[in-house]
């Protein structure tokens, strides 16, 4: 019996419904595990059909696809290189499992259904999948390896059953979606597996963006005394090779260096780029258009795409209205400037006035008041579309979840577009994200070293700019305490109670609550963006249009 084994862990970024292309992947992959001399390669879950498949797996021939790309991978371990571990569908009669294959020898050696389906925030699995009964451990050239998708790991049975049947180390490949902060939740939970079963844990994920998830890689191994052996790096692609060896009745991995976990602010900027970058790139766009109005949000955006895309790829436009001051002028050029992109101006005055002279009719006897307003937000949208349609670029939207919470957004005007970076990135982090953005050049960039934004993009007071002398908190409490409040409504699912009791005003608070829930119509016909936080809104946050609840309870 052989003492030593040599797992390649392939972290690697697939498409969703791409069949062939991610059996190209595959491919390359194992060949690089092959180079390195691993005796067997593991790859995320649902690798060959990208993940999340959603309700792509309900098609027939989408799993029969899958199931072919799968033969075609098991017959190329003839040729005595490395096994393979994919992740694909499998139609077992009338159930359909989310599973994990083994392939070795030229044929499919193995393969294990997950039996635990997450069914909360962005994951709806039961809808799809039916699970698979509780695995025991698979038998690999002399060792016992126990094969887990995800889930499975995120709960004590499934290790506890793979441990009291044999398993010599916990194997799992994943789809686990990006959030700030999550990695450190990760290893703390893999502790807990490795603490019950006394087995190591080696977790495979993909690095890639699927619509608003983001899949940042960050693979890892713990050893039974629940040492980090290994850390892959975050939001890159790579096949690193990792070597176990038996240490009496224990498999144990020998440390690699570390790669280093961004910091907080470095991690949400390179998750937003990664979003933006396979959005564009996977649906076949040549690049972004975005109007650039010489504010904080719009800056940070045209940055990121910058970064993501290189600034061939991203065009900016200014829409001055008569109510545009001339700083905003400046600062919007200057922005361009230092991105090194074109940014055309287009006024919309001639716009304004002939919505005025065609709605004057109707409007007769009426006061001017925020319809006005939203006029000059829907002209600018209008004329954004008209170009993306034109250019067959994509129109990137900048608003932020502070606006998108409360509604401070115009339908139809400055949420137009098929993409946002900002959509779960609240007002206060914009800030700080753009204060780290001119301090760093992150990893992976297309755009410039040195800053992006002019200092006073950063600084000044953020305003629309639809009347005279017009500021955002006009309307909105400041942002700190707006974005406070919201975290607890939003993230903490708090009481107006609660958020009381924790020290905030029971007027703003109430009046905030409104208006969040007052904006869930709008919400629904946003544009997709990556998501950040625990609660994004869309499928992480679903509420009725319709709601009659108003946060007290009488």
């Amino acid at each position: 019996m052989s003492d030593t084994l040599r797992i390649a862990l392939a972290q690697i970024n697939l498409h969703v419904g791409a069949v062939r292309d991610n059996l190209a992947r595959l491919r390359r992959a194992r060949a690089e595990g092959a180079r390195l001399g691993a005796d067997l390669v593991v790859t995320p879950e649902m690798s060959v059909a990208g993940y999340p498949p959603e309700d792509l797996i309900r098609k027939p021939a989408f799993v029969a696809a899958c199931e072919a790309a799968i033969a075609d991978l098991a017959a190329d371990t003839a040729d005595g290189g490395p096994a393979i571990v994919v992740g694909g569908p499998w139609r077992d009669g009338d159930r359909l499992h989310n599973c994990a294959w083994l392939l070795d020898g030229g044929r499919i050696a193995a393969r294990r259904a997950k039996h635990e389906l997450p069914n909360y925030g962005v994951f709806d699995e039961k809808r799809v999948f039916d699970p698979g009964p509780a695995p025991g451990p698979v038998a690999f050239r002399g060792f016992r390896l126990g094969l887990m998708i995800c889930e499975d790991w995120w709960f004590s049975p499934v290790g506890e059953t793979l441990a009291e049947t044999g398993a010599e180390i916990l194997l799992s490949i994943n789809g686990s979606p990006y959030e700030a902060d999550k990695q450190q939740a990760r290893i703390a939970l893999a502790v807990q597996r490795v603490v019950e079963t006394g087995l190591p844990f080696a977790f495979c994920a993909q690095v890639c963006g699927q619509d608003e998830l983001v899949f940042e890689g960050a693979s890892f191994v713990l050893n039974p005394d629940r040492s980090l052996a290994v850390q892959m790096p975050f939001f890159e692609e790579c096949v690193t090779l990792t070597e176990w060896r038996r240490d009496g009745d224990r498999l144990v991995c020998a440390p690699l260096p570390l790669a280093p976990e961004p910091e907080r602010l470095e991690s949400i900027y390179r998750a937003m780029m990664l979003g933006l970058a396979d959005y564009v790139r996977k649906n076949g766009f040549p690049g972004v258009i975005l109007g650039l109005s010489g504010g904080i949000d719009s800056a940070l955006s045209a940055a990121v795409a910058v970064d993501a895309l290189g600034p061939d790829q991203v065009r900016a436009f200014m829409m001055p209205s008569p109510y545009t001051s001339r700083d905003s002028l400046e600062d919007a050029a200057a922005c361009a400037s230092l991105l090194g992109i074109a940014c055309d101006t287009v006024p919309i005055t001639p716009a304004m006035d002939a919505f005025s002279a065609v709605l004057a009719p109707v409007f007769a006897g009426r006061q001017a008041d925020i319809t006005e307003e939203n006029v000059q937000s829907r002209a600018r949208g209008l004329i954004l579309m008209a170009i993306s349609n034109k250019m067959g670029s994509m129109l990137l939207t900048t608003g932020n979840k502070s606006e998108m919470s409360v509604g401070y957004a115009t339908l139809y005007g400055d949420m137009c577009g098929g993409y946002s970076v900002l959509k779960d990135v609240y007002k206060t982090a914009v800030f700080a994200l753009a204060r780290w953005r001119n301090a760093n050049h992150p990893a992976g960039s297309l755009g410039p070293a040195g800053p992006v934004m002019p200092e006073r993009v950063v600084t000044k007071p953020p305003s629309a700019e639809l009347k005279p002398d017009q500021t955002d908190q006009d309307t909105l409490p400041p942002y700190a305490v707006l974005d406070a409040i919201l975290e607890g409504l939003v993230e903490g699912e708090q009481s107006v109670d609660a958020l009381v009791a924790a020290g905030h005003d029971r007027a703003t608070v109430l009046r905030v609550w409104r208006m969040l829930d007052r904006a869930e119509y709008k919400r629904r016909q946003a544009p997709p963006g990556v998501k950040i936080t625990p609660r994004a809104f869309g499928r992480d946050r679903r509420y009725p249009i319709t709601n009659g609840f108003t946060g007290l309870v009488t």
